[in-house]
């Protein structure tokens, strides 16, 4: 009996270990499972940059214009794909106002994530305590990527606070069809202004079908900072400036004081619309009344929208050689600016600002929607055909002035401009009120 007892106490023993042993196995290969499938999860998840939901605040007055609604409703909702725990709030208001709209909102309290605008409008939002160092979110393979000289244009004090979708200095335009009713080559644009000149007499002379004049030369004057922005690129052209590297004015040179005489003498003799804006001009262009002037490469998107037949006859050109000049212009881009709402919010910034300057997207609407230079080597090959013949305008530069109130003198050089085309006054006392101005404006 003993024995028996002791048989079945073992076999009992034995059991019991066999059970232990399989609840082990079963709890093990169940938690192996689950740290599997987590590390899965997580891997996911960072794969996609995907962490709690985030609304990103994207400033972007491109949305209520025609020509630009399309790509970015599309972008929005091919980046909405790939990071679904991020949903996009656009901030939207007309161009001339967007920049103070968004100062406007952070001073209130309400801070935008990510902002899309133009290159000019960095040192504001510099000086406003909102454009946000980026050297340290970009990914540094993705920085690499970027031609080191339109970086270095973006560099404030070794900071890089703005990141470039596309440039362009300001090009020549000119619509062929008038070049050929005044018996011009249409193959053959102006390289100086002294043969710009020569052509304007015979474009004169012209009417449109209808009877309305045509202008033949277009440089905006209008009291709008980026008017003054493309009248800097003008005087460049002359080889002339009105700050100097430093900042500091430099009003006592010779290539501006050409560049103002030929603006003056442009419009007295009739060939230059008067105190025009960039859409001024862009829409003279469109319906055949403007037969070369002065826009970003992008500004030809405007044209199309108003006319699409001008495809057809629209060519561009370097910009032209003043006396002294070798025909320099200013580089312009369409750029975003972060502004830092914490880590999350930053982070899901750069992959929007990443996955928008991607070849995948960026390319097509370089080619079909807006003509422009790519700013990255990847993509260098990515040239609307419009482009070709002012491409080598994008490496003759000067540099943009980074100073904290840029649009301010910018507005104060449109009223140089003004006072010597529509107010009639000569160069060197224009420039001499100018000069009183512009000293307040910079503490100078």
């Amino acid at each position: 009996m003993k024995k028996i007892l002791s048989m079945l106490l073992v076999v009992t023993l034995l059991f019991s270990m066999v059970a232990c042993g399989s609840k082990t196995t079963t709890e093990d290969k169940k938690m192996a499972s689950e740290t599997k499938s987590g590390s899965q999860a997580a891997s996911n998840k960072e794969s996609t940059g995907a962490t709690d939901k985030i609304t990103l605040k994207i400033a972007n007055y491109a949305i209520l214009e025609k020509g630009y609604t399309e790509f970015w409703e599309n972008a929005k909702t091919k980046f909405e794909e790939k990071y679904p725990n991020v949903t996009i709030e656009w901030v939207t208001a007309p161009y001339a106002e967007i920049l103070n709209t968004v100062i406007n909102m952070a001073g209130g309290g309400d801070k935008v994530d990510l902002m899309f605008g133009e290159m000019i409008w960095m040192p504001a939002l510099m000086d406003a305590g909102l454009a946000a160092p980026l050297e340290g979110v970009i990914d540094k393979d993705f920085l690499d990527d970027y031609y080191p000289e339109i970086l270095e244009a973006f560099t404030v004090d070794g900071h890089l606070y703005g990141l470039p979708l596309y440039s362009s200095p300001s090009i020549l335009l000119y619509n062929k069809k008038i070049f050929e009713k005044a018996g011009l080559d249409p193959n053959k644009a102006p390289t100086t202004y002294q043969e710009m000149l020569q052509m304007a007499e015979k474009i004169s002379q012209l009417k449109t079908d209808d009877g309305n004049k045509i202008y033949a030369f277009g440089q905006s004057t209008a009291s709008v900072p980026v008017s003054g922005i493309s009248l800097l690129a003008y005087t460049a052209n002359f080889g002339g400036e009105y700050l100097n590297k430093e900042g500091k004015m430099s009003l006592d040179n010779t290539g501006l004081k050409e560049s103002l005489a030929m603006l003056k003498e442009l419009n007295d003799k009739g060939y230059n619309p008067q105190n025009a804006k960039a859409k001024d001009l862009r829409n003279l262009f469109a319906l055949g009344q403007l037969a070369m002037y002065y826009d970003n490469s992008w500004g030809f998107n405007g044209v199309k929208s108003i006319n699409p037949d001008a495809v057809n006859f629209t060519a561009t050109a370097v910009p032209l050689k003043g006396e002294g000049g070798s025909g320099q212009s200013i580089l312009q881009a369409h750029t975003f600016f972060a502004f830092d709402n914490g880590a999350a919010q930053m982070e899901a910034a750069k992959n929007f600002m990443q996955f928008i300057i991607s070849p995948e997207i960026l390319s097509e609407y370089l080619k079909n929607v807006t003509p422009a230079f790519a700013v990255r080597k990847s993509m260098e090959t990515e040239i609307n055909p419009l482009l070709e013949q002012s491409k080598s305008a994008n490496t003759n530069l000067a540099p943009l002035p980074m100073i904290t109130n840029l649009n301010d003198f910018a507005l104060e050089v449109c009223g140089l401009a003004q006072a010597i085309t529509v107010g009639g006054e000569e160069v060197e006392p224009a420039l001499e009120n100018f000069k009183k101005s512009a000293a307040t404006i910079l503490n100078q």
